[in-house]
């Protein structure tokens, strides 16, 4: 037999083999729950780059009654949603001063317009900002729909507790009927975006009401 000399004495190598088994077993016997609950535990707290944040779907009969959205844009013209009935209708709150805001302007522009054919129309609601500085973000990710201006978040309650006051950014899509479809809380991405935008696009219209152009 193959021993190993150490200062407390003579060890056999198949004792330290045997140890060493068990060991590894000991490890791989741990519940996953464990190993889930360790990962969490070290995962950040926050969205990844490019993921989208929470999202959520409403089932068609059950879904809540959509924002009644009203006031002047960035572009000082005056807007209401319920002018937008009948239409598929993405929200989308942000703010200049928000990150995750503008790494996720460039896919919103992009679905915006590839999706206005279709009869889909874009609002954003730009909260508690300064309007010189929401400009220019504006020009600078070439947002093709305009943005209220929510320089007060007064505009953020009317969502009924759907989106939380202080969750910027947050998107919702509103079905033709006016009803929220589908809310992401967090950053959202191109596919996420125009994944939740084709399902309703792809649902049959309520009785006497059809998307335009």
């Amino acid at each position: 037999m193959i021993r190993l000399i150490s200062r407390h004495g003579v060890v056999p190598v198949a004792t330290i083999v045997a140890v060493t088994v068990v060991a590894a077993m000991t490890v791989v016997a741990w519940p996953n729950d464990f190993w889930s609950s360790l990962a969490a535990n070290q995962r950040p707290a926050q969205t990844s780059p490019g993921a989208s944040g929470a999202v959520t779907v409403y089932p068609a009969r059950s879904r809540p009654q959509g924002p009644e959205l009203r006031g002047q844009t960035l572009d000082g013209d005056e807007l209401a949603l319920v002018d937008l009935r009948a239409h598929v209708v993405v929200i989308n709150v942000w703010g200049s001063w928000c990150q995750p805001c503008r790494k996720e302007a460039p896919d919103l522009a992009r679905v915006a317009r590839e999706t206005a054919a279709l009869g889909v129309r874009f609002v954003g609601v730009d909260t508690r900002d300064n309007i010189d500085a929401a400009r220019a973000s504006v020009r600078t990710f070439e947002i093709p729909y305009p943005s209220l201006i929510d320089d007060d978040g007064s505009l953020m309650l009317t969502f009924n507790g759907v989106i939380p006051v202080s969750a910027v950014p947050s998107t919702v899509v509103v079905d033709p009927a006016g009803h929220i479809a589908a809310r992401v809380v967090g950053i959202i991405s191109y596919g996420t975006l125009h994944g939740l935008v084709d399902d309703v696009l792809a649902e049959e219209p309520p009785t006497g009401q059809k998307g335009g152009s």
